[in-house]
């Protein structure tokens, strides 16, 4: 496959670009650059130049905060079709946070002129990326509200019952979720410690609310997680 054809045929993949005229997506398969991202390998980090937005074609990366101390704070996990370093449309800044690729990945990247451009000869696009930013802004408050006024039982129960509709699979113990996912990541998207996380789940466990399998998670009383959530 010709590479224009490939990434013309992964550009059709994206929600938000997916149904665009024949011709604007053709003249996007020239420009986007395509490239494949290891696991663990750091696409950007704060401080470098926001110049260009992301999209996921396969894998998932992981956009965090990250302290000068080390110490890190997961904000979301992008997955296939997802769009990233949208924030970048909004005044060019330099970047705020990190991104990480979870798994061997791959990306799509796109020049910021690019996505105005099509914004503005689209209207639809624009307003599906305005509902995008403005979700992730949502979350992002969410995210705050959690961590100041929930403690770590309920953060940790509604993170497993969101991480069970993101990625569930019926099992016949419950609902299996389908991604590996350490205790280490779950504390960094909770605000926790991974030493805390580790007994949080042992006592859900031992109360019957989840079962292990590997290092995945199976939800086992929705309702019982849902109660202290």
């Amino acid at each position: 496959m010709a590479d224009d054809k490939r990434a013309g045929w992964y550009l059709k993949k994206i929600p938000l670009l997916a149904d665009l005229p024949a011709d604007t997506m053709a003249r996007l398969a020239g420009v986007v650059e395509m490239r494949p991202v290891r696991r663990r390998e750091v696409l950007y980090l704060p401080g470098d130049p926001g110049q260009t937005v992301f999209f996921v074609n396969g894998g998932r990366v992981k956009v965090s905060k990250v302290t000068r101390d080390g110490k890190e704070l997961t904000l979301a996990y992008r997955a296939p079709g997802d769009i990233f370093g949208e924030a970048c449309l909004i005044d060019a800044a330099p970047r705020e946070e990190m991104v990480e690729a979870m798994e061997n990945s791959q990306v799509t990247e796109l020049r910021r002129e690019e996505i105005e451009k099509i914004a503005e000869q689209h209207p639809r696009i624009g307003y599906r990326l305005a509902k995008i930013v403005m979700q992730r802004r949502r979350d992002v408050e969410n995210k705050i509200e959690q961590l100041l006024f929930k403690d770590v039982n309920a953060k940790l129960a509604e993170l497993l019952l969101r991480l069970s509709v993101e990625f569930g699979v019926d099992d016949e113990r419950g609902t299996l979720v389908g991604i590996k996912i350490t205790h280490q990541e779950m504390a960094n998207l909770i605000g926790s410690t991974r030493e805390t996380v580790s007994l949080t789940l042992s006592t859900f466990k031992r109360k019957g609310l989840i079962d292990t399998d590997g290092r995945k998670v199976i939800v086992c009383d929705q309702q019982g997680l849902k109660a202290l959530a």
